[in-house]
């Protein structure tokens, strides 16, 4: 059986979607003919965990750690709190930034290119020649973010004759947050020429999104694949047929400040004032974490009682969460940079076959998912009165009975179907 590396920085016991892309993937690859070996860091800074994911790790598996020094675990000796929203990726409005806050940013985009993970690279790049070389693996995988990775493997791919596939879960230059990491113009050059070398170095780029392989396009001729993320089919095979009794419409994952669909939360108010039963069914369900300028937005629309904010969820609760509800709601900032941005939830949305109302940037991958599986609807941020008459079409089949299940193709996006397209690409390669 063919080996390959995997270097990865999320693995379990971290929580949220970044992990589940890679030990997913390990889960299955062994059935296409593919041992994966896999290199995580010793003692990492996850910021959340779900350790029921360690159980879905397969026995036998080569599990590599080297620790790793990380500056968030000092920046937290002046906040923790402050330390632990930013590396999520939640930062406020620039007008609502504390000067610590604008402080942290500042020193992480241009004291820690690509990341603050950086500190990484050189002793792993030294322990990964050797065991490389010992173990005659000649095909190596990174996955980012954090970038930090992609330098592991170009430098092994400079110094070893191995063949380097660098899978992007998310851009590099072009996401969202980027620009607000106050990068002087010698930071962002920095970047952009360390992108450039990843791009055109390594023998093979996967991204999970149309619009991202488009941008990448432009940056190299090297070849590009999508590979998006998906569900896993034996959690589809514990499928309820129980739902709420109330009209549930539930979001599960973070919500930032601008990730904030303030037409919906009106639509919603205008629904509850002109129905007295809507008034009496709703229920507004968040799962995960939620900004305050978000929490403030609903609060404001009249919807304070009618929303419940859950924290962080396990991966099983937060399935049995969507499959549950009657709406399930997945939102992205309304911005040019996050047309490719396609969340690993709307996956396991589409295994939950529960209505989705997505929320999103113009011409967003998102809708061609949607269009593609027949599974629910897209919206712009402006379209609130398209949105107030899809939701309560919706809300007169939940008074009739109907049990709304989506009845959409969607195998193709389980992830053992796009496992074996990973076999088939490191193959290849």
């Amino acid at each position: 059986m063919e080996k390959v590396l995997i270097i990865t920085y999320y693995w379990p016991p971290a929580g949220g979607p970044g992990v589940q892309r890679w030990l997913k993937f390990v889960k299955y690859l062994r059935d296409f003919g593919i041992e994966p070996v896999v290199y995580i860091p010793e003692n990492p800074n996850y910021p959340m965990l779900d350790n029921f994911l360690e159980n879905e790790i397969p026995e036998g598996i080569t599990i590599l750690k080297m620790p790793i020094f990380e500056p968030y675990q000092i920046a937290g000796l002046f906040s923790k709190d402050q330390t632990s929203t930013i590396s999520k990726g939640i930062i406020a409005d620039e007008r609502n930034q504390s000067f610590l806050q604008k402080s942290l940013l500042f020193i992480r985009g241009n004291l820690f290119i690509p990341d603050a993970r950086k500190f990484w690279i050189k002793p792993s790049v030294k322990f990964l020649k050797t065991y490389l070389k010992e173990e005659g693996i000649k095909k190596i995988i990174t996955t980012g973010p954090p970038h930090s990775l992609h330098l592991i493997g170009l430098e092994l791919k400079q110094e070893l004759d191995v063949k380097w596939i660098a899978d992007f879960r998310d851009p590099w230059t072009q996401i969202g947050y980027h620009k607000k990491l106050k990068l002087t113009e010698s930071s962002k050059k920095k970047h952009l020429s360390l992108e450039r070398e990843v791009l055109n170095l390594a023998d093979q780029i996967i991204t999970t999104s149309f619009t991202t392989k488009a941008e990448f396009k432009e940056k190299t001729s090297k070849p590009i694949s999508v590979i998006t993320n998906g569900f896993d089919a034996e959690n589809s095979e514990a499928q309820t047929n129980e739902w709420d009794t109330k009209f549930s419409i539930s979001h599960i994952g973070s919500l930032l400040s601008e990730r904030n669909p303030k037409n919906l939360w009106k639509a919603l108010a205008k629904l509850v004032k002109e129905n007295s039963d809507f008034e009496k069914d709703l229920e507004l369900k968040l799962a995960g974490t939620v900004s305050e300028e978000v929490i403030n937005s609903i609060k404001s629309a009249g919807l304070g009682d009618k929303l419940q904010l859950l924290g962080y969820v396990s991966h099983n609760q937060a399935i049995a969460l969507q499959q549950k509800s009657r709406l399930l709601l997945l939102i992205e900032i309304n911005s040019e940079e996050t047309r490719g941005i396609i969340p690993g939830k709307l996956f396991e949305y589409l295994m939950s076959k529960r209505p989705i109302l997505a929320i999103g940037p113009q011409k967003w991958d998102v809708q061609q998912i949607l269009e593609e599986t027949d599974s629910g609807e897209y919206f712009q941020y402006s379209e609130r009165n398209k949105l107030k008459g899809v939701i309560l079409s919706q809300y007169k089949k939940y008074k009739e009975g109907d049990a709304n299940f989506v009845k959409g193709e969607i195998s193709q996006y389980s992830r053992k179907n796009l496992t074996e397209e990973l076999a088939s690409l490191i193959k290849s390669v």
